[in-house]
């Protein structure tokens, strides 16, 4: 009852939270292996705890691909967002199992391409042709109307991930990974919130956040029943090829819903409420060490050196990077 009533509150405070946002400065993250990695304008900052208990920093330098022609353009640049998160993400996943695990050798850029095409093979098998095959054995062992295809498809698409996020949960390693997670999204919203930014502060704040990649993926399957709705019927090779190649036009559309939820908080939030609930499942909450480097890959991808050993305890040696 206790981490009932604890969630409500921190939905709760998440809904107010867009009408009152007091810093206007865009940033964003991921959680990565025991460390966070945030975006900001300028920058990119990845801060990473060490297994002496150090913090390690990394910045380089954020060229968002969506800000040249024609990936600026609506739909287009959700695309575009989309595929540099995938790869800078990889990048960074790399690099925090380099520095958190003591691996001497980064994934490289082949590496990378290869974890990349190997998450692209394993969404078509599991979000793509295992709810068609889902939704093809309902309409001919239940006997629902061919109608309901695409309604059972995009239930299957979203029971699977659901399904997937809550069994890779139970996974230790991943466990904590959801821990940084609560701890970027927390350091995010007290930060946009105007709020003091130490650790004692920010861990009253929701683990929630409206621009999660969580949603954006809730978003994405409401969106694909619609699209795929809309191209017909045909055999199973030509469904499973046309939802690969509508894919991106799918995220592109996504992108757009979620830009515009942001601009009308109002109606955005009643909208978005699903989704933000799903979070619960891939945030957890962190300890004042976990957003002490959330916040450390703050400060250092807003380029504000000067605030790391002052509001992360001073644990932090200072190895961040231009690259």
């Amino acid at each position: 009852m206790k981490r009932l009533f604890k969630a409500v509150r921190s939905f709760l405070a998440l809904w107010s939270l867009a009408a009152c946002e007091k810093r206007e400065i865009p940033v964003g993250g991921q959680a990565v292996i025991e460390g966070v990695l945030m975006r900001g304008p300028q920058r990119w900052g990845l801060s990473v705890r060490t297994s002496e208990g150090d913090i390690w920093r990394h910045a380089w330098e954020n060229r968002p691909w969506s800000r040249l022609r024609p990936w600026n353009l609506p739909v287009l640049r959700g695309v575009a967002t989309m595929a540099e998160m995938l790869y800078t993400g990889t990048k960074a996943i790399s690099l925090s199992a380099e520095i958190s695990l003591g691996e001497e050798e980064s994934l490289g850029t082949w590496g990378l391409v290869l974890s990349i095409g190997t998450a692209i093979l394993a969404v078509v098998g599991l979000f793509i042709a295992l709810p068609l095959f889902s939704a093809d054995l309902a309409v001919k062992y239940l006997g629902l109307p061919a109608g309901w295809r695409h309604v059972v498809e995009g239930l299957a698409r979203a029971g699977v991930f659901i399904g997937y996020v809550a069994a890779i949960g139970l996974w230790k390693e991943i466990g904590r990974v959801f821990e940084y997670h609560g701890a970027e999204h927390k350091t995010i919203n007290a930060f946009e919130a105007g709020s003091p930014m130490t650790p004692a502060v920010i861990a009253d704040y929701s683990r929630v956040h409206a621009r999660c990649g969580t949603s954006f993926l809730l978003v994405v399957v409401a969106v694909s029943v619609v699209v795929f709705s809309l191209i017909g019927e045909g055999g199973i090779i030509w469904r499973i090829g046309s939802r690969v190649v509508l894919l991106p036009l799918v995220i592109g559309i996504s992108y757009e819903i979620i830009k515009w939820c942001g601009r009308n908080p109002g109606t955005g939030r009643i909208l978005m409420a699903p989704a933000l609930w799903l979070q619960f499942l891939t945030t957890r909450e962190p300890d004042e060490s976990q957003i002490a480097v959330a916040l450390s890959a703050l400060w250092t991808a807003l380029g504000e050196e000067s605030f790391v050993q002052e509001t992360t305890g001073g644990e932090d040696h200072g190895n961040s990077e231009e690259a």
